[in-house]
């Protein structure tokens, strides 16, 4: 199974800019799930894929054969660039913008966003890690954290969601 360092992902990102530029076309993502976590919050060394939400252009089949186009040089797995992760996406909040180069601009979601995102996954122990480390980036009290994340939970995944957090928030904060 194919992973993918930060050097890798900033790497596939830039040529698929490139060739944006070359079909005369400006690529927006948002990047979810375990390349955020390399790339923005230095959380772990590699991710499987790189996991995004296309925003532009409207027609993400385009994105999709540039990206195949990127795995042929790169000799990486097709679906290396996927939207996978977008059952996760509940709305859409803004963060800052992690990678720009010409022809693309990947952005990140809010980290309540992200931490909603892995809590409604919470899948295994990359998700718990991911989770916890995003918790760390929350400010406010457990209230507070918990109106902010709770409101890009994935319908029918709240509950579990709820435990995860209550789990999560008394293994780093107490019982507070």
């Amino acid at each position: 199974m194919a992973t993918f360092t930060r050097e890798e992902i900033e790497r596939g990102i830039r040529r698929l800019g490139q060739l944006a530029v070359d079909s005369g076309l400006k690529i927006e993502l948002v990047l979810v799930g375990g390349a955020l976590m390399v790339l923005r919050f230095h959380a772990r060394e590699s991710t499987r894929d790189v996991d995004v939400a296309v925003l532009a252009p409207a027609e993400a089949r385009e994105v999709r054969e540039l990206a195949r186009l990127v795995a042929a040089e790169q000799s990486w797995p097709n679906d290396w660039l996927n939207d996978g992760a977008k059952g996760y996406l509940v709305g859409l909040s803004s963060g800052p913008v992690v990678l720009s180069a010409p022809g693309i601009e990947v952005r990140s979601p809010s980290v309540a966003q992200l931490l909603a995102m892995k809590l409604s996954a919470w899948r295994d122990d990359v998700d718990i890690a991911d989770a916890a480390r995003l918790l760390e980036e929350m400010k406010g009290d457990r209230s507070e954290t918990w109106q902010e994340v709770e409101l890009y939970l994935v319908p029918g995944s709240e509950l579990k969601a709820q435990y995860a957090f209550a789990d999560l928030w008394e293994a780093q904060h107490g019982k507070n």
